[in-house]
């Protein structure tokens, strides 16, 4: 057994005391201390993340366990692997591995939970950074794909889905269902929650904006939205419109949307079937346009303190809420009989030690 002790973030709020655990948490104990030296916080669980640490999920095993072990180091203990639009022959070779990584955790990895497919189900006028490989909607497809791997989150354009016939399809399967790369209007947005949809990806980009004659995706998000997952990189969105989700989303949450960029040095990197340049922090493709991102879950954590949020909720936003989302009951909280899951950080909110079911993957 080990034990992490602190300030530590429970369910039912701050406590000064210690965490025991093996590869489940065994006992959270209070002492009264009053001990501000570390903060122990849920391990981070991010639902978008198509690379890291140099490696790129579209690239197979190899490449997505350099991505487990970078975005571990900076507390992220569980996450979904994330493929991006590509012909169907990549996406099942992606999805293969992935199920291979998420069986097979290695030392100093974050756990897989499962994949998320960004497409390839969008539409084709708004695909951003998304490589040039929108398809319409393919059910047997999507059904061999289910054989090959626990798919927990699809990211799709409800105007693509004719009769939302995948999205009736997906919620059957309990499978996850967010909009995005969509040029939905407001009233085909909320006909796609009526049948099924949960959440929105990447609030604000690359979707219908809002605007007071045609309130499109966002418009129906910020009035309807229960869930919603958004890149706090201060890049992608800017910090009025962080806090404006926030008051209307009441179960907003946060995700990298971590190229292979992220840990890695300015310069190219694949995303699929493209290239992207880090350049300054951020990462684009060849004409400019935003490419995901190169951010780690602990400076979305510190980003979002720095923007008026309490440290608590920003956690929970990037913890306990992600969980909640995919029926992860046993992450993302510091409980007894949860996954050992646990990030701890010093007084500037930098990483102390991250431990992934009860292993310690990091301690700086």
């Amino acid at each position: 057994m080990s034990n992490l002790s602190g300030r530590i973030l429970t369910p039912e709020g701050w406590i000064s005391g210690s965490v025991e655990f093996g590869e489940k948490i065994t006992a959270v104990v209070s002492n009264n201390a009053d001990d501000r030296s570390i903060t122990v916080l849920p391990g981070f669980v991010d639902l978008h993340v198509p690379g890291g640490g140099g490696g790129d999920v579209m690239q197979g095993e190899a490449a997505i366990r350099r991505c487990a072990a970078l975005h571990a180091q900076h507390g992220t203990t569980a996450f979904l692997a994330t493929t991006v639009t590509a012909p169907a022959d990549d996406i099942a070779t992606a999805v293969t591995a992935i199920a291979a990584t998420a069986t097979d955790r290695h030392p100093g990895e974050a756990r897989i939970l499962g994949a998320h497919l960004e497409g390839p189900y969008l539409n084709p006028e708004r695909l951003g950074a998304q490589p040039p490989f929108a398809q319409p909607p393919d059910l047997a497809f999507i059904g061999e794909l289910c054989t090959r791997a626990p798919i927990r989150l699809v990211t799709l354009a409800p105007e693509c889905d004719p009769g939302h016939a995948l999205i009736k399809d997906l919620a059957a399967r309990d499978i996850a269902v967010q909009i995005g790369h969509s040029a939905a209007s407001y009233d085909e947005t909320i006909q796609a929650l009526a049948d099924g949809v949960r959440g929105f990806t990447h609030l604000y980009n690359a979707m219908s904006p809002l605007h007071h004659r045609a309130p499109g995706v966002v418009g129906a998000a910020l009035a309807q939205g229960e869930y919603a997952a958004l890149i706090p990189d201060l890049v992608h969105v800017a910090p009025g419109a962080i806090l404006a989700a926030l008051r209307a989303v009441p179960r907003l949450y946060f995700v990298t949307d971590a190229t292979a960029a992220a840990g890695m040095p300015d310069g190219e990197y694949p995303l699929g079937r493209q290239t992207v340049i880090k350049r300054g922090g951020s990462v684009f493709l060849a004409d400019d346009t935003l490419a995901g991102s190169a951010l780690t879950m602990d400076q979305a954590l510190r980003n979002l303190v720095t923007i008026g949020l309490d440290l608590a909720d920003a956690a929970r936003r990037l913890s306990t809420i992600p969980a909640e989302f995919i029926g992860a009951s046993d992450r993302g909280r510091i409980a007894q009989g949860a996954f050992a899951d646990l990030v701890a950080l010093d007084g500037d909110l930098q990483v102390v030690q991250v431990v992934v079911e009860g292993e310690t993957v990091f301690a700086g």
